[in-house]
């Protein structure tokens, strides 16, 4: 049965950059599903890679075709972000082994849409301190950093993860990513035993 391994957890765990090196892995042989944002594109992000970046008018578009399959909504320092993603095609489960990258709670909407025997979790965690350490050195590199918006997501990570959530969401096993390359070959061994289930 094919599946759809779903890369979570709080903000700059690291998860963006383990799901980049598990996509491109050709042992895993793993497609892409892109999501969608109304948020500015970041320094280094290319539209269709990291998201498709469309307005408010194409998301609600989308939401009249009834192609959306979870959309999350934040109010941020910079106006209302919305991530979501659509059923456009990019997934079709006759036909190999699918990775996405995303929140817990699109995560529970995943599994209500798709099925929890479909749907894998592959959730990221590093300890808070270090967390935060990771985002203001990323958010420093960008043109026009935005230290607020950092510290609004940081704090709103602590609840939208908290321990009562994770449980609820039936995530069992987590990965620590203190040391990249062992994290990334834990997630690796678990993805190629179930792909042989």
């Amino acid at each position: 049965m094919s599946k759809i391994f779903f890369v979570t957890g709080k903000s700059c765990t690291g998860k963006d950059t383990i799901f980049s090196i598990l996509k491109d892995n050709s042992r895993l042989n793993l497609k892409t599903v892109v999501g969608y944002t109304t948020r500015p594109m970041r320094v280094g992000e290319q539209d269709g890679v990291e998201y498709f970046f469309v307005d408010e008018d194409k998301l609600n578009k989308l939401k009249d075709e009834n192609k959306v399959i979870e959309c999350r909504q934040y109010n941020t320092v910079h106006g209302i972000w919305n991530y979501f993603s659509v059923n456009d095609g990019q997934i079709d489960l006759k036909n190999g082994n699918y990775i996405y990258i995303g929140t817990l709670e699109s995560y529970e909407k995943f599994v209500e849409y798709f099925g929890e025997e479909v749907v894998y979790p592959i959730y990221v965690e590093v300890e808070s301190g270090e967390r935060l350490a990771r985002a203001v050195m990323r958010e420093r590199k960008q043109d026009e950093p935005k230290y607020k918006e950092l510290c609004r997501r940081f704090i709103a990570d602590e609840e939208d993860f908290s321990e009562d959530k994770i449980l609820k969401a039936g995530i069992k096993k987590r990965y620590e990513n203190n040391v990249l390359e062992e994290c990334v070959e834990a997630i690796e061994k678990d993805i190629l035993k179930e792909c042989s289930k």
